[in-house]
């Protein structure tokens, strides 16, 4: 929970000897203080020009990687570590050979040099490439709106409509990240877990070890960075069977049910398991930086919809039809099982042509992808419900106070020493993308489809959502999203208008994530020490570099690619159907151009799913009361609702076999290794997790550029990614589907 004002009466303790910090300072999660150094020295240079210059090549090289993986049928997310390793060698070069003399400009003296290479010049190179991470990475909703546009819409889109979406959405992120701080950064329990990996890494890289007993963190960092390189050589290029190992497929060849039930990329992957990193980390990221007590409560959703909820509906209940259709998928479909041709119901102005629709027919939901934006339902009014039982008063206190009399721990106090950033500035940054985002909707009305007072009901929703979200998301390392919530109001108020519907999605939900990951890179350089002056630069710097790279790397592959996105089966073996940019599509399909009326509404089919929206107002509330009758029992706080929710959440494109393989990894290294092996865990777990991104993303990116992006692809039993053929198949009689058996 948010930290609680109070005024100690006693006398403090006596520091820790060897750190010199009052037990009472110390920060109350355990995971932070096991990892997090309490020093600070504020001498240390930062905006250097090393810093400057490894920070943007750093920028570049991240977003040109990230978005061009996204684009891949197994997408690869390329965190900052790649580059954090990288940078730290060039670094030292830099530091040994460039000159040390001292240059005036203008009465402003600088030093190309001015002293050895030094960690907190290495934050801020990585706050740096981080923007070419949320950018390009599991978050590029701005650029996948643009795909969505240009490669499924075939729209003509300018060039500077398009910058113009990419930049004001990061930029207003920003800003909203700027006015959270006080909520989000500052109070002790908001630790945001996933910066724990890299805080150990700089540890490892920068701090000397005495030789003990075992391997120092840097060496067990090379091991296993080079034992990660060598390995994803088998399922990114040689045995790519690897990552959807489905042995129930292979026991029953013929058997539709079977391959439905043990299909780890078009069933529920039960038996199926990953052993690629890539596919264990792909959509929740690394399961070794989460909190025990946040797998546990995506594990116990994650069991309740995929191995109690879904097969009930599907098999006892045929429930929406469901039989007609693959019981995982992320296409569209007639009433008939075939998939749905969007072509035939869209205009040339890219509305629907009603009178087509009422013609072709109804659209129809795999299953999974149904129950998976009910669950969306769901987690939209818990989360609201969750933060405003648990965490309003806290909210409520601090807003009055401004955090004046928040508890600090040692941390907190450490960066007293620095200059703060004002609040207007990031005004300046929120309010003034927010007006060029108003100007773009008469410049570019007929491309944008979205009005003005549209926009400025997306600017109202994330206004109300990022701060709840963001208490999750910090305490959790886990993020409900509300994409369907903001789909379905806008598919509601503006019916058969997809780019409308996509544009309010970036604009009201995709700003939201900018300033979450604004805000996990502000906590970053809050446990590093780094000076907020120079974090507020280098992360509006880094978003206007990310944004413009990341644009016309996206524009080229459009344009050069032939057939990019396209997957029906003439493409079945291409790398590059965009499983994610292909769920983008549908929404805008679902939410925009049929619009939820048709869907949702009285008379719809999937009319029923509308009910989540008050069973999940409502589930967070017993949790809370129990919690308030037995305050001693303190598991019942940790029962989240919106986390459990989150364990159906990103289904498609991520299958039951990633996020199952996510939960074991996870429940091996956070509770067994953690609870068995504490000291191990301190001193390796954050690293190893670094580790294995690293190599698995360096040997992605030699495959692609030596192997792959010269035509040499390997055909053979194992460089199939599933063999269950009939999974995707309907078990519905008298449906007829290309490849399948008839009932």
């Amino acid at each position: 929970m948010l930290s609680k004002n109070h005024h100690d009466t006693e006398k403090a303790p006596p520091p820790d000897s060897s750190t010199g910090v009052v037990p009472d300072d110390r920060c109350p999660i355990e995971e932070v203080a096991l990892v997090v150094p309490e020093t600070d020295d504020p001498s240390l240079p930062v905006m250097t020009f090393r810093a400057w210059f490894l920070g943007i090549a750093s920028c570049i090289i991240l977003i040109f990687l990230n978005t061009f993986f996204t684009f891949r049928t197994q997408p690869l997310t390329i965190s900052a570590i790649l580059m954090q390793i990288v940078v730290l060698p060039i670094g030292r070069f830099m530091a040994s050979t460039l000159p040390t003399k001292e240059y005036s400009v203008s009465g402003y003296r600088f030093t190309l040099n001015p002293g050895p290479f030094n960690m907190k010049e290495h934050v801020i190179i990585t706050i740096f490439a981080n923007c070419g991470v949320s950018y390009g990475g599991g978050d590029a909703y701005s650029i996948g709106a643009i795909t969505v546009m240009k490669a499924y819409y075939k729209q003509t889109l300018s060039f500077l409509c398009a910058l113009f979406i990419v930049l004001t959405t990061q930029i207003m992120g920003y800003g909203w990240a700027g006015i959270l701080r006080r909520y989000l950064v500052d109070p002790v329990d908001m630790w945001w877990p996933s910066n724990l990996a890299q805080v150990s890494l700089f540890r490892a890289l920068h701090e000397r070890e005495h030789k003990k007993k075992g391997l120092t963190r840097m060496q067990f960092f090379l091991i296993a960075m080079g034992i990660s390189f060598l390995y994803y050589a088998l399922p990114g290029y040689l045995f790519p069977i690897l990552t959807f190992f489905s042995w129930v497929c292979w026991a029953w060849p013929h058997n539709i049910t079977a391959q439905q039930v043990g299909s780890g990329y078009h069933g529920l992957g039960v038996g199926a398991f990953t052993l690629d990193w890539a596919g264990i980390s792909a959509y929740h990221g690394s399961p070794l930086v989460t909190p025990w007590s946040s797998i546990v409560n995506v594990g116990i959703g994650f069991i309740m919809f995929i191995y109690i909820i879904l097969p009930v509906c599907y098999w006892k209940f045929n429930t929406f039809d469901a039989r007609k259709f693959p019981i995982f998928s992320n296409q569209l479909f007639t009433a008939s099982g075939q998939k749905y041709d969007t072509t035939k119901i869209l205009t040339s102005d890219y509305d629907l042509d009603v009178a087509a629709y009422n013609k072709y027919g109804k659209l129809y939901l795999s299953p999974l992808f149904a129950l998976s934006i009910g669950s969306g339902f769901a987690r939209f009014t818990a989360t609201l419900t969750h933060v405003a039982l648990f965490y309003g008063r806290d909210i409520l206190k601090q807003s009055r106070s401004a955090m004046s009399n928040t508890k600090l721990d040692v941390h907190g106090k450490l960066m007293k020493a620095y200059k703060q950033v004002p609040e207007w500035w990031f005004l300046i940054l929120l309010f003034g993308s927010m007006a060029l985002s108003l100007v773009m909707c008469f410049v570019w009305k007929a491309d944008v489809q979205l009005p003005w007072w549209g926009m400025l009901f997306a600017f109202g929703l994330a206004f109300i959502v990022t701060l709840p979200i963001g208490v999750i998301q910090a305490t959790t390392n886990q993020q409900p999203g509300y994409d369907v919530i903001a789909q379905f109001m806008i598919g509601y108020v503006i019916p058969g208008k997809p780019i409308a519907n996509l544009l309010f999605k970036i604009y009201g939900r995709i700003s939201t994530v900018h300033a979450l990951s604004f805000l996990s890179d502000l906590k970053l350089g809050h446990y590093m020490k780094i000076p907020p002056r120079s974090m507020y630069t280098a992360q509006l710097v880094g978003t206007l570099v990310a944004g413009t790279v990341n644009l016309a790397v996206a524009w080229w592959m459009l344009d050069s690619i032939k057939d990019i996105c396209m997957d029906d089966k003439a493409h079945h073996d291409s790398p590059w159907t965009c499983p994610k940019y292909r769920v983008t599509f549908d929404a805008s399909v679902i939410w925009g151009l049929i619009g939820p009326r048709r869907l949702f509404g009285p008379g719809g089919l999937y009319r029923n799913l509308v009910w989540l929206f008050l069973i999940g107002a409502a589930l967070p509330v017993p949790v809370w009361v129990l919690s308030k009758i037995y305050p001693d029992k303190k598991w019942i706080p940790l029962i989240n609702i919106p986390v459990i929710t989150y364990g159906f959440a990103g289904m498609p494109p991520a299958t039951p076999t990633n996020i199952a393989s996510w939960l074991v990894t996870g429940m091996i290294f956070n509770y067994f290794v953690f609870r068995f092996h504490k000291r191990w865990w301190q001193k390796y777990n954050y690293v190893l997790s670094a580790a294995l991104d690293a190599g698995t993303a360096f040997m992605g990116v030699l495959i692609f550029f030596a192997l792959q992006n010269a035509g040499h692809n390997l055909k053979w039993w194992g460089s199939e990614l599933d063999h269950c053929p009939l999974a995707t198949c309907p078990t519905q009689p008298g449906i007829v589907v290309d490849g399948c058996p008839v009932f």
